[in-house]
């Protein structure tokens, strides 16, 4: 059995999409489609830069979900590959799942990049520059770090938000009580702890009023039923129900990527391999970390387009 998995925020990069673009009038359709629904030149920011502008949450996100189409996208024409036939499941982290669903049949291409733009633009708005921080934890397991977090928050927010890999957690909440976790990580024998370079706190409480705003876009979005079913985030389990997907999705803003968990139940239902779509490489190399039996490969170049078509044919 094999996935189809998703990138997040961090997969980013200065160029992504330009060599899809160059090579497939399909992909060039993708990104100008979503260009127009955006009503900005997002595609010029993605091939171009500058960085501080494509790192900007609200266009970071639509911009890795208009890559991961581009390659599903060139994927259908070109290759003739049909979701429902080659993959039992879809996965994305975070953003990630809006590229699963799109994928799936769920959003079309207009409506997940502006739900996206909303969403980036939601969680900046939630709370001010510099009140909220995030840090990567690396070497104690999430039970370690859910208890270091824990006693960092000292009555603010402190949480786990991201539990990626075996060893690799990361916190989310109040700045001053993230930096403490840090400070608590290191005494406590963690390999790395690392703030983040995030303009948000994403996927803690402290993003409650972006979970609103989600709320009313998605009570009036259309949803349709995935042609296969979506491993959600923080439940760590598939659904293919239009409802749970709508309540997941609001859930997803302030509750934890449970990826670890995600990728760990996919293989337990059987899966044993994963094909990353988009930009870069993490989530294969999570899916490593988390599991060496599970076969990966990334897909995100003409070259590695090419290569899964000829597989797959």
């Amino acid at each position: 059995m094999r996935a189809f998995i998703f990138p997040g925020q961090g997969s980013q990069f200065i160029g992504m999409g330009q060599d899809l673009a160059d090579s497939f009038s399909e992909a060039r359709e993708v990104f100008e489609e979503v260009d127009e629904s955006l009503g900005q030149s997002l595609s010029k920011i993605m091939f171009e830069g500058p960085e501080e502008l494509l790192n900007l949450t609200e266009n970071t996100q639509p911009a890795l979900m208009a890559v991961s189409m581009a390659v599903m996208r060139v994927l259908q024409s070109q290759g003739g590959v049909n979701l429902a036939k080659v993959a039992s499941y879809v996965a994305g982290h975070s953003l990630g799942e809006y590229s699963a669903l799109s994928a799936a049949g769920t959003f079309s291409l207009s409506d997940a990049a502006r739900l996206l733009k909303l969403r980036g633009q939601a969680m900046q708005r939630a709370v001010p520059v510099g009140v909220g921080a995030m840090a990567a934890i690396l070497g104690p397991s999430l039970e370690e770090v859910e208890a270091m977090a824990a006693d960092a928050a000292q009555g603010q927010v402190c949480t786990a938000a991201n539990d990626n890999s075996v060893g690799q957690v990361v916190v989310s909440g109040h700045k001053e009580a993230v930096e403490r976790a840090v400070a608590l990580a290191s005494e406590r024998g963690a390999k790395r702890a690392v703030i983040l370079p995030v303009s948000a706190p994403f996927h803690c409480s402290l993003m409650a009023p972006a979970a609103e705003e989600m709320r009313q876009a998605l009570a009036e979005a259309e949803i349709k039923t995935p042609v296969v079913p979506v491993v959600a985030n923080v439940s760590a389990q598939a659904t293919q129900d239009v409802e749970d997907i709508r309540r997941l999705l609001v859930e997803q803003v302030t509750g934890a990527v449970r990826w670890r968990e995600s990728v760990l139940w996919m293989k337990d239902q059987g899966v044993g391999e994963m094909v990353e779509i988009g930009a870069g490489k993490v989530l294969s190399g999570l899916v490593r970390r988390i599991d060496k039996e599970i076969e990966c490969e990334s897909v995100g170049t003409p070259e590695q387009i090419e290569s899964l078509i000829a597989r797959l044919s």
